[in-house]
Order: C-alpha cells, then structure tokens, then sequence
C-alpha cells in the first residue's frame, strides 16, 4: 500500500490506493510531521511512511516479548520508544522539508546559527528550552512582593503579605520540591499562585530550599521533615501565635508533607495543621510510571558515580525528566535550535525548569530506594522518623488531593493511591494538563478544566465515571 501511494503520487495509478495503516488520523495529528511537505512530496511522504511503519512494528514487537518480568518489559518498550523518537527523520538535517527549505531560503544561515546554539550547550551542559536573558528573578518572574523572615541552613522562610483588608486567620505554609527552585509557585504575575492567594487574603509563607553543595552530604529525609517541614510549621505558629496552619505540598515536598504528618499524628501533634494539600504527590509507588524504570542496581551505581561530590549536579535530573518526554523536552529542541536556528522563545516556565538545583547524595539514594524501589511509606511502621515508626492510615487531617490528567512523572493512578492512605476527609481533584502546567493554572488564562465527585468514590475508576468537568482553573475550588 504504501509503494502503490508513492507511485499514484505520480499519476501512475487510475484510482489512489488506501492508506496504509500507519497513516492513522493520530499519525496525521504528530507534530513532528505539520509541515505540508510531509504529506504532499512523494519523497516526503514515503520516508515518513516509511518511518511510522517502522515505529508501529517495533512497538508491537516490544509488546510480544514473552518471559521477562513486567518490568523488564516496560523498560523494553521505553527503551524501544526513545530510540524511535531519536530516529526520526524530521531530526536530521536532510530528512526534514522544513529545514531543507529554511537552508535554502537562509543559504545555511540556520545551520551555522543552530551550531552555535549547540555548541553553547555543550558548554554548560544542558539543553536550553527558553532565552535565559528575558527574565530576571524579582522583576519578572518571582516578582510577588515578600520577605525572607527565617534563614537556616537548609532553607529561607518568605513571608508574603495579604493585599486585602480582611484576613484569613489561619495562615498557608507552602512546601514546593527541592528538586526545583521555590518560585515555580511565583512564575510571572498573571501565573503566580502565591500572587493569586494573598490576593484572596491569605497570608502565604514559603519555603525555599537550599541547593545542596558538599556540606549537604550526610543530609537525610528526616532532616527535611524535621529541620525542614515541622521546623518551619512551628515557626509559623509561634510567629503568628495561631494553633495551626494549612499546607501545601508539591511533588516530593507533598510526598514528605504526609510523612510529616504521620509523624505528627504519631506525637499527638496532628492538630498543628489544620489541612493539607498535595500537588501532583504520591505515597505508594506501585504505579510511580516511567521513572521507576530508573531504578535498579545498575542505576543506583551510575547515581553513585554522579554524585562523588556529596551531592547531585541538578543537570542530571533534569536530562532524566526531559528524557521521560524526549520527543517534547529534547528532539523538538534539536529540530527548532539546532537545525532550523531558531531563536529562543521567553517562556517563563521553562526558564525555571532551566534553573536546576542539586540534591544531596545520601537523601536521593536512600529516596530512590526506600519510596521508589521497596515502597516502604506505604507500608505501616517500615519507616522511622527520629526512631518514631510512621503509619500514614494514623493521619485525620483534613486533605486536598490534586492529580494532572496527563502528568507523566506522578501519574494519576499512583496519586489516587494516597486517598487510599489516608483517613481524614479527603477531596481528589483531576485537572485537565500535566505535572507543571495542570498546576499553575490561573483563573485568568481560562485554559483547560478539572473533574470533581462531590461525594467520595472507592476507585479511581469511579471517580472517573462519575466526575463532573468544569472548565478553567481549579483554583476557585481550592
């Protein structure tokens, strides 16, 4: 079928064949493939057929391996799906219409440009997504007025004012992942969470991490839920003299935050928190997605070697999330930097995704381990906190759960799981986009939807069935 599209295409043929089976309407819908060029040159258009027949039998021969374990078998198909995305022929030079013709028009002025742009990167050992020289830390971007009110050496305490004359009592302690900078919460204005809620008058105090160097090295999990977590909970309420505070916990800092509170609930102290809400968190890692299949002997050695210094080079971390979504987060770079010489666009959310931060060595091992690989948060009293063993079942506080529909590193099936953990009340919301952008989602943009159960469901799969969508943000609902 497809030799008989390619000789039709030249008036060989009476009748034009069907297509093949790989020129699917999601085929058609690939981004890698807009160009027009694609589906009108013969040329084209056998190569990309070519290419997604190809892609179709890999992936199926992936499927049908027999006798590995499952996992063996996911990490064959991820493995399978990287090396299709890297050989695609719209990222090279002389396969792709779109730079043939920029070539042409520019006379290999976008190739000498896309050199450059390659060669810089290789200097700084990161692929860049965004034009770093458009914004600037407390002008644009982390811009929300606030003040830094408590210094230990593992993190700054900010306070940001409420704008309004009426108050919320009890204040909002926020705790964004140390894997990242604190102002993923604090983008640009119009995107600023933190912004958004002292307008609502809040009173928002946020944690922001220390990026760990070699003095970091013997740092452990209970360093940050006890120096960390509890330290700046109490602070909060000693300052403001209230007894309690709500919560906010993003990624891994959400994933500490239910440890905190099963610490607390163990001392009798839970009512220091009078709620809790989990950003994209997840607890029991049996469903974590691709980024267990990081996780095994040999990993963990490389995760050594990496990390010789007493800590790890936030680069690497970030080349492995960008490998989750390669043919987003790193061919789709190549193709518009590298090849075509584009210039970069400001987009400030990719400028903070730029601005990486390095992790201590002992707490990112013992992490990958203990939650990743053996799952023992999930487990009752498998893990001590400062000799206090933890049981997440003990926590009441009052929770807000939110999961994104297309979130890749905390898949929805595995931040449900926390539901299952808890046993408070406890409200799961579904926003529609993924780990970042289904979060920062303003009121204002108007983008994307939630789903929400006003009652409690017993599997996600109900919760599906039976959710209500309502456009725009989930702020509002917070």
């Amino acid at each position: 079928a497809l030799w008989q599209r390619f000789i039709d295409s030249g008036g060989l043929l009476r009748e034009a064949p069907a297509p093949p089976p790989s020129d699917s309407p999601a085929a058609r819908r690939d981004r890698r493939f807009a160009d027009p060029a694609w589906t009108q040159n013969p040329f084209y258009d056998l190569i990309r057929q070519s290419y997604l027949l190809v892609s179709d039998y890999m992936t199926r021969l992936a499927d049908a391996v027999d006798g590995v374990d499952p996992k063996a078998k996911a990490k064959l198909r991820f493995a399978t799906g990287g090396l299709l995305d890297a050989m695609a022929p719209s990222n090279f030079a002389m396969t792709n219409p779109s730079v043939v013709q920029k070539t042409i028009e520019t006379g290999g002025e976008n190739l000498v440009k896309g050199l450059k742009h390659m060669l810089a990167d290789m200097q700084k050992g990161q692929l860049t997504h965004t034009d770093g020289t458009a914004f600037e830390l407390g002008r644009n971007i982390a811009s929300t007025p606030g003040k830094v009110i408590k210094e230990t050496p593992l993190y700054q305490l900010i306070h940001y004012e409420p704008t309004t004359a009426r108050v919320l009592e009890t204040p909002l302690l926020i705790f964004p992942p140390w894997i990242n900078r604190f102002y993923i919460l604090d983008l640009s204005p119009e995107k600023s969470f933190v912004k958004w809620a002292v307008d609502q008058g809040i009173s928002v105090f946020l944690v922001s991490w220390k990026s760990a160097d070699a003095s970091m090295k013997d740092l452990i999990w209970d360093d940050y839920i006890l120096d960390g977590q509890v330290d700046a909970i109490d602070t909060v309420r000693d300052l403001l003299g209230v007894p309690s505070v709500h919560t906010v916990g993003y990624c891994v800092a959400g994933t500490t935050l239910a440890a905190t509170l099963a610490l607390l609930a163990a001392r009798g102290e839970g009512d220091k928190v009078a709620s809790a809400t989990f950003f994209t968190a997840q607890v029991d890692f049996t469903q974590a997605g691709d980024l267990t299949l990081f996780i095994d002997d040999e990993q963990l050695k490389l995760v050594d070697q990496l990390s010789s210094g007493g800590f790890l080079d936030g680069r690497y971390m970030a080349a492995t999330f960008n490998l989750l979504r390669g043919r987003d987060l790193i061919w789709n770079y190549v193709v518009n930097n590298y090849l075509l010489g584009q210039d970069y666009p400001p987009f400030d959310l990719l400028y903070w995704n730029g601005d990486t931060t390095n992790l201590p060595a002992r707490w990112h091992k013992d992490y990958l381990i203990r939650l990743y690989r053996d799952n023992l948060l999930a487990a009752p009293g498998a893990i001590s906190i400062d000799g206090t063993p933890i049981d997440l079942s003990l926590i009441q506080t009052p929770a807000y759960v939110q999961a994104g529909r297309e979130d890749h590193i905390a898949p929805i099936e595995s931040v449900w799981k926390l539901t299952e953990h808890l046993s408070g009340p406890v409200r799961f919301l579904l926003a529609g986009s993924g780990h970042i952008a289904g979060v920062i989602n303003p009121p204002s943009a108007g983008k994307y939807q939630y789903w929400t159960c006003d009652e409690g469901q017993p599997s996600l799969a109900d919760f599906i069935a039976n959710a209500k969508e309502t456009p725009g943000s989930w702020w509002p609902d917070w």
